[in-house]
């Protein structure tokens, strides 16, 4: 059995992430990035939570959680993998809720896809977010994620078109990057803003931060 490097504790930081086996993929169409994302909300509880639970005319975010076991301030799903920035209240709860989230959503993925076993590469990674300045970094980090879907060696050569980048950002549904923008939307509970520092007040200082990025280059 593995063990956890990353040893999580209340109030601290960290950067959560995982992939399918052997890299393959884990979202395959809008459903499966919904239902992932629905999921970081209903699962979030100490609560348990059960799709069969809900009424016809429900959806996840009517579901009563109480006590939410963790914060979430940032996440990016990718056709592979996942990324989420998170905090936890209790000792415990981080794990708790991941078993929570990936159970849930490896049920629904066997279900439809007809399979049986494993889905991800076994246990969720984690980083330990201990300077203010890697915890601002990865905000910036995880919402530019999908640029690897259109230009997948950027970080190397830097972006190619700047414009087209940030475009195909405001136009990805799957990642936090619209609640940062101020956009309307169900899924905007899924964050837990007020739990992580205040680096991005406004629209107009996240997007300053991500195009400072997107001009990054390596050479």
């Amino acid at each position: 059995m593995a063990i956890r490097k990353v040893s999580f504790a209340p109030g601290e930081y960290y950067h959560l992430y995982n992939r399918g086996n052997s890299q393959q993929k884990i979202f395959h169409d809008k459903q499966d990035y919904s239902r992932f994302i629905d999921l970081l909300y209903a699962c979030n509880s100490e609560n348990n939570f059960r799709v069969s639970d809900l009424n016809r005319d429900q959806n996840f975010y009517d579901f009563e959680r109480d006590k939410k076991l963790v914060s979430i301030g940032a996440y990016c799903l990718m056709p592979n993998h996942f990324h989420l920035l998170i905090t936890e209240k209790e000792d415990g709860d981080i794990s708790k809720f991941m078993q929570k989230v990936s159970t849930a959503y490896v049920m629904y993925y066997n279900k439809k896809y007809k399979r049986t076993g494993s889905l991800f590469e076994g246990k969720f990674k984690s980083t330990h977010t201990d300077t203010d300045r890697y915890l601002k970094y990865l905000f910036s980090y995880i919402h530019l994620n999908p640029v690897k879907l259109i230009d997948r060696d950027w970080k190397k050569g830097g972006i190619k078109n700047r414009k087209e980048s940030l475009d195909y950002l405001r136009q990805y549904l799957y990642s936090s990057f619209f609640d940062y923008l101020g956009i309307q939307r169900i899924q905007n509970k899924v964050l837990d803003r007020k739990a992580f520092p205040g680096y991005f007040p406004n629209k107009k200082s996240f997007l300053k931060e991500i195009l400072e990025w997107l001009s990054y280059t390596n050479n």
